[in-house]
């Protein structure tokens, strides 16, 4: 079985988390703009996939391999996936890749076909090139439709059908429907969030730990995806006043039991969650030596708005991280990973805290990292933002060394 994922605005920190839920350690392909191609023997629940995944916008099947230049084949192709329930149909395509296509024709024979058919369709458009995953939720293209993935892969065009998109909705609410959020305790996006626990490569019965947990966000998330073995801590106390009420507030509106789901017909293991007040320095002092499987955190990046010297705050983080980092080393395992937000200032300054004995990992296998869609930092980590925004985020991932 082949599949197509449509990565996200930063096409490295998607690749990065899809080789950590799939371990790709063999040949794959990236293909056409923004699009991952994973040949596996397994089949894939995409709609409950997607619900983990941050950095993916959409997930598909790959129905057929035509070469692009036999036009009525990848009609008959396409025809072959319309499958419709009743006498209203509606149909999208999206184009991924850099030569032109004539989507309209294909349209327009497509409408013929349903048409003789005594189907009344309607093909929808967008003014962007590709369907976005809101247009396709919009127009109930997954359930009651179908969205067709066109790719361009050297000579020839992948034909796909989409399985799932990204839950904008849902993440939208979490973020901003929340009822404690606020610019000092904490504002990282949720998807990130599942980027960075997915990173970890941490499994649901693994503890995580956020040290820096502001106002919940990643203790929430590993909540929604399953992690029952969670441990959240900040210095601040109106963090973890914040941090409660975004539990209490993700339990209720979501539903989340205090117990694990039940696993091969075993006693469900109880819902451990922990949180404290203090600093990491404190912290250590609560947590057994190497046992903590993942550190998951975003600490404070520095003054949210105003002026202020860089040069000064650079130095105090690097300060406060190089100290985090040697605690972090000794509650966490042996094969235990760190996945952490540094501030980039600027764009480019980032900070060169001391890794008391850690090392950086990459993210990226061997096997797709020269891809031209890579962009990794000299030392192997992510660099990630938008354009206007004041500090850019860098994803770095630690371990012990060996």
């Amino acid at each position: 079985m082949t599949y197509f994922f449509i990565l996200g605005s930063n096409p490295t920190l998607s690749l990065a988390e899809l080789s950590a839920i799939f371990h790709l350690t063999n040949s794959r392909q990236i293909a056409g703009e923004n699009v991952f191609i994973l040949k596996t023997d397994k089949k894939i629940n995409a709609v409950q996939l997607i619900k983990k995944l941050g950095g993916t916008i959409k997930i598909g099947k790959i129905k057929a391999v035509v070469n692009k230049n036999e036009k009525e084949k990848i009609l008959l192709e396409i025809i072959k996936l319309l499958k419709p329930k009743a006498k209203k149909f509606k149909f999208g395509f999206s184009y991924y890749g850099q030569q032109k296509f004539n989507i309209q024709k294909l349209a327009m024979a497509i409408k013929k076909f349903l048409r003789e058919k005594e189907i009344s369709c309607r093909w929808v458009t967008s003014r962007e090139k590709n369907l976005s995953s809101v247009v396709v939720e919009q127009n109930k293209l997954i359930t009651q439709g179908i969205e067709i993935a066109l790719i361009e892969n050297n000579k020839n065009i992948l034909i796909g059908q989409t399985l799932a998109v990204q839950p904008f909705k849902e993440l939208s609410f979490r973020d901003y429907g929340r009822p404690a959020r606020d610019d000092y305790s904490g504002m990282l996006p949720p998807k990130l969030a599942q980027i960075m626990i997915n990173l970890s490569q941490a499994k649901p019965p693994n503890t995580i730990l956020d040290p820096f947990c502001g106002s919940g966000t990643i203790l929430t998330e590993a909540m929604l995806m399953g992690y029952h073995n969670l441990i959240g801590s900040d210095v601040s106390t109106k963090a973890m006043a914040d941090t409660e009420k975004n539990i209490a507030w993700i339990k209720n509106k979501f539903q989340i039991s205090l117990s694990a789901p039940t696993c091969a017909g075993r006693q469900a293991k109880n819902f451990k969650f922990h949180l404290y007040t203090r600093g990491v320095n404190e912290l250590v002092q609560s947590i057994k030596p190497e046992s903590i499987d993942a550190i998951i955190t975003e600490p404070y990046l520095g003054p949210p708005r105003g002026k202020f010297n860089i040069k000064q705050a650079m130095k105090k983080l690097e300060k406060l991280y190089s100290e985090s980092l040697n605690e972090f080393k000794k509650m966490l395992k042996p094969n235990g990973r760190i996945v952490m937000v540094w501030p980039v200032f600027q764009q480019t300054l980032c900070l060169f805290p001391n890794l008391n004995g850690l090392k950086i990992i990459s993210p990226i296998p061997e096997n797709i990292k020269n891809n031209k869609l890579i962009k990794l930092t000299t030392r192997k980590t992510i660099i990630y933002g938008r354009q206007g925004q004041k500090i850019w985020r860098e994803i770095v991932i630690l371990t012990k060394s060996q």
